[in-house]
């Protein structure tokens, strides 16, 4: 479940798949993972359903609760 949250934190909003392949974890192991940091409010996930060439994809949308990644590095604009 560690390294799934820091790969979220690093890595920001990603889906239940890309997340296991990114990781070498096997996508059941994630799927039970992300349920147990969602139920303790770790992490934030919604069900998704996409359409990519006529053929539908459904997965878990997953990203940390309450985190703001750092600002990026480099000028900003003026307010």
């Amino acid at each position: 479940m560690h390294q799934i949250l820091q790969y979220l934190k690093k890595h920001g909003e990603k889906l239940d798949s890309e997340i296991a392949h990114d990781t070498g974890i096997s996508l059941a192991n994630v799927r039970l993972s992300v349920s147990k940091l969602t139920a303790s409010g770790a992490v934030i996930a919604c069900h998704s359903i996409r359409f990519e060439k006529g053929k539908k994809s459904e997965a878990t949308l997953c990203r940390v609760a309450g985190y703001i990644p750092p600002a990026a590095p480099g000028r900003k604009p003026k307010a």
